[in-house]
């Protein structure tokens, strides 16, 4: 089997090594290639297209590994020269309408287009790194890559645009829970009880994180309101503490906005589904003032 590797950069050489070693037949394309790119290329005695052409004729499979700035563009380069029945793996960072985009623009052409988001940091895991893959060839992504090492994970049914989305919005999980965290953990530091603080938080650890995230998204329709109370208090506490809060003024908004909102259109609900808060906030548009 051919595949194709268009962009050398940190991500395209870290599949290029394990797919040579396992066996694939390679071609590569770097419009300004590094002299680590070079170095490799060398080895193997392969030459480095500067940009996608006739030459794709033979490949089954393309990976894109360029920016997401640069991801629509690279499919609008690669579908006009491989042939139909063809896959392309988009492991870009581009966003997830750019993806869906993308997507049906190779479809016009008979190119399946698998969205592939990278879940963690190349140069910790290198090929080892998981793969989060949806739309049309997800299963044969994953098959492939798992010969060089990789690790796929295929979402069932997903369409192009899932698996960036899931990478957002995980991120969003993430990094919000770390900045929190660290405003967290210095407070509890400052006033000697990180251990006790830990004791405290043992239900959280032994309650399911669906369960535990749905219950706080059905409580806030309900409750926002005296939270808001609380949040404002737990910042002036920070605050004399010399640790002011850069992330509860924001949870504030959020707790003083869907409580003006309840005001003006009340739940129905006395004790809300997740389903039913969440209808209330897409309905009510809590980003907006």
């Amino acid at each position: 089997m051919q595949i194709a590797i268009i962009g050398l950069g940190e991500v395209g050489r870290c599949y290029a090594k394990p797919l040579h070693e396992a066996g694939f037949e390679l071609t590569l394309c770097e419009a300004r290639p590094s002299p680590a790119a070079t170095e490799l290329a060398a080895q193997w005695g392969l030459p480095i297209h500067d940009k996608p052409g006739a030459w794709l004729a033979s490949a089954q499979w393309v990976l894109s590994c360029v920016t997401g700035a640069q991801a629509l563009a690279v499919v609008e380069q690669v579908v006009p020269h491989v042939l139909a029945g063809a896959s392309l793996a988009d492991l870009t960072t581009a966003s997830p309408d750019v993806k869906r985009r993308a997507a049906a623009h190779a479809a016009e052409h008979g190119v399946r287009y698998v969205d592939t988001a990278i879940m963690g940091a190349i140069s910790l895991n290198w090929v080892r790194t998981p793969l989060l893959a949806s739309g049309d060839g997800a299963e044969e992504l994953k098959v492939v890559l798992e010969q060089a090492g990789g690790r796929v994970q295929a979402i069932p049914g997903g369409v192009a645009g899932d698996a960036i989305s899931l990478k957002i919005l995980r991120s969003v999980f993430t990094k919000g829970m770390e900045a929190l965290s660290v405003e967290l953990l210095t407070s509890a530091e400052k006033q000697g009880v990180r251990d006790k603080l830990y004791e405290q938080l043992s239900d959280i650890d032994q309650t399911p994180l669906r369960s535990f995230i749905d219950m706080l998204v059905r409580t806030h329709v309900v409750h926002a309101k005296r939270r808001a109370h609380e949040v404002h208090d737990a910042q002036g506490e920070l605050a004399s503490q010399g640790l002011p809060s850069l992330v509860l003024p924001g949870v504030e908004q959020r707790f003083r906005d869907t409580a003006g909102k309840l005001e003006h259109h009340p739940l129905e609900a006395a004790d809300p589904s997740v389903d039913q808060a969440l209808q209330w906030l897409l309905a009510n548009n809590t980003a907006q003032a």
